[in-house]
């Protein structure tokens, strides 16, 4: 562990931390060697479900741990062990967590992914286990094993996902008939409360990226503020409200194709607008998605659009094929690098340099490398409101289609 913050230091004391922790890795690597284990800061429980996680090497099978049967203590036990979001879950015994791998046809000692940053092994047991912490049911699983399969895909890369200080969290975006067949909200609220699918998948996958992931709030889970999506963020896609083909279609898959897509939130902007103008609409989301404090700008992100069905609407109606809306947006979000901070102005001319040639001041800076960069989704309900999720930057959405659905 590296103590944070590096911000407020100068060049001088980050390189002498630097000096000073080359003794501990090389202990640490000739401990590995001599076949020791490398287990977690003593400040970190052990893994709730995936055993001895050596880093790449995480036991496969589940262990079995007795606990109070009293449901409360249950919750308390599991609060102070870490292994819980810090709300009531339901104890994933072995009865139960049977009962929930019934949704896969998967081994439970199939490794889905290792997941960084503590690169324990998602078998599908595992993940079954804490999807029964979440509150899952069977058919919930196959979705939450393809989100997994999709966090681990190095694009999303989640190992900055993980361990960064920005409140970056992982949305869930469930596209195609599994959607409708598991009662997910597209609409009205489906940002908010009150679904067991979109509630229980979005907390799943973070109880999942957090014991077996190893991404503890304040040891590997390093941000500054987090947000409150990292309790959960998942919601379906609104396509019978949809003017424009679906997301998993924009992203190669068939129509009749269930998938789930993760992104790298940042967090969420409310833009509530009532101009029936398309243009004026276009240019009214694009001004507000510039802000010069925006990972996207430093470090050529893939920011993300929730329109509303009204604000769909209007732009189809003008004409606008959802290619012309990224475009658009992408052109009219661009901003002056010298609006930047100093320091965020340099690290965007390091980051984007070879993208953006002659970069001084007075360049005009995209939020992504393209206009495709622009991620689009309709959804919700009745209101003149869409929603801007700003990413993490270093991160690209990866889309799975989900098995068996």
């Amino acid at each position: 562990m590296i103590d944070h913050p590096f911000g407020s230091r100068s060049r001088a004391e980050v390189s002498a931390l630097a000096e000073s922790l080359v003794e501990r890795i090389a202990e640490a690597v000739r401990l590995a060697g001599e076949g020791d284990a490398m287990h977690a800061p003593s400040s970190s429980p052990a893994l709730p479900h995936a055993g001895e996680a050596a880093v790449g090497a995480a036991r496969a099978d589940a262990r079995r741990l007795a606990l109070p049967a009293d449901i409360e203590a249950v919750h308390h036990a599991c609060h102070e062990r870490r292994w819980s979001d810090g709300l009531p879950v339901i104890p994933p015994t072995p009865t139960r967590v049977a009962r929930l791998m019934a949704g896969t046809r998967r081994r439970p000692d199939e490794v889905v992914a290792t997941l960084a940053p503590g690169f324990g092994a998602a078998t599908v047991e595992l993940i079954a286990a804490n999807a029964v912490m979440a509150g899952c049911v069977a058919a919930h699983l196959p979705v939450l094993i393809a989100a997994v399969e999709a966090a681990a895909d190095p694009a999303f890369n989640l190992q900055a996902v993980q361990s960064t200080t920005n409140p970056v969290t992982t949305w869930l975006v469930v596209n195609g008939p599994i959607a409708a067949a598991l009662g997910m909200n597209a609409g009205g609220n489906c940002l908010g409360q009150g679904n067991l699918a979109n509630a229980t998948l979005g907390r799943a996958l973070r109880l999942v990226m957090q014991n077996i992931g190893g991404a503890w709030p304040g040891d590997m889970d390093r941000a500054t503020h987090g947000q409150p999506g990292k309790y959960l963020f998942c919601c379906a896609e609104n396509e019978a409200a949809s003017p424009w083909q679906p997301l998993h279609v924009d992203r190669g898959f068939a129509l009749r194709d269930s998938t789930v897509t993760v992104v790298g939130a940042s967090g969420t902007l409310n833009l509530n607008t009532h101009s029936k103008d398309a243009d004026e609409l276009i240019a009214c989301i694009a001004r507000s998605m510039a802000y010069p404090a925006s990972n996207d700008y430093h470090y050529c992100g893939e920011p993300w659009m929730i329109l509303s069905p009204e604000h769909a609407a209007v732009l189809a109606n003008h004409g606008y094929a959802k290619a012309v809306v990224k475009r658009l947006l992408w052109e009219q979000s661009t901003m002056a690098a010298g609006e930047f901070a100093l320091r965020d102005y340099e690290r965007t001319r390091n980051a984007r340099a070879d993208e953006l040639p002659g970069f001084d001041r007075a360049t005009r800076v995209p939020l992504s490398r393209a206009p495709d960069g622009v991620g689009i989704v309709v959804a919700g309900g009745p209101g003149t409101h869409s929603v801007y999720v700003p990413t993490f930057g270093e991160t690209r959405a990866v889309t799975r289609r989900i098995e068996g659905a």
